[in-house]
């Protein structure tokens, strides 16, 4: 599904954000995404996502690699994969409805198409009460559940998603965490970005992925250092 092989990306700073990271997300998989501020948990987000290239090694998503892909197929690789950021970056001036459903307008679907839609994913984010509120009188587990919602407005095959429980607290974070372990379970990979160490000693059963200064340390699949 998601796979980095051997990448290393640098921003012309004096030491690489990211150096020889190598892991391979399966299908279906969840996984915690780990280490300190500046580890280059971001960077490796926006690398899956195709925001960055690697300065060299390769990224695959699904059949989408990161040396091969066109321009022009940027937009449908990101259909496919949905980013949910910690700052919501949802639209002031629209409703939660409305901002889901700008998501879906950008990629064309038809209007007829678009209202059903939103319906299922407020519904499947349990804000279908809260439809017509706009951001602003949302609290922050809400706004974070639309955004999730538009992330998942276009069926991605994987949910990436960058600190999300950051600016939450203990009740909405356990929340949000609640609504990725659905997801998951109906089929989607997700791979979340967490410093929360809380979060990572609740949930022992997640795989953990653990960087630290760009390279990859630990990663609790194989059980041992990298």
């Amino acid at each position: 599904m998601v796979q980095l092989r051997a990448v290393t990306k640098s921003f012309g700073g004096s030491s690489p954000a990211v150096l020889d990271v190598s892991f391979h997300l399966r299908k279906g998989e969840f996984a915690f995404l780990t280490g300190a501020s500046g580890a280059g948990k971001t960077t490796i987000l926006k690398l899956v996502h195709m925001l960055h290239k690697p300065s060299s090694g390769e990224v695959r998503v699904s059949r989408y690699s990161s040396t091969r892909i066109r321009r022009r197929d940027l937009p449908e690789l990101r259909r496919r994969v949905g980013y949910i950021f910690q700052d919501f970056r949802l639209l002031e001036n629209l409703t939660a409805e409305e901002n889901i459903a700008f998501a879906l307008q950008v990629t064309g679907i038809p209007r007829a198409k678009i209202g059903p839609r939103v319906q299922r994913l407020l519904n499947q984010v349990g804000l279908a009460a809260r439809a017509g509120a706009l951001p602003r009188e949302l609290s922050g587990g809400e706004q974070q559940r639309v955004a999730v919602a538009r992330a998942l407005a276009n069926d991605p095959l994987v949910l990436l998603a960058d600190e999300p429980t950051g600016n939450l607290d203990e009740r909405a974070s356990a929340g949000v965490f609640s609504l990725f372990q659905r997801i998951n379970a109906s089929g989607t990979s997700v791979l979340m970005a967490t410093h929360d160490a809380s979060l990572l000693r609740q949930h022992r059963d997640v795989r953990v992925i653990e960087l630290e200064d760009g390279r990859l340390v630990f990663d609790s699949v194989a059980g041992t250092a990298a």
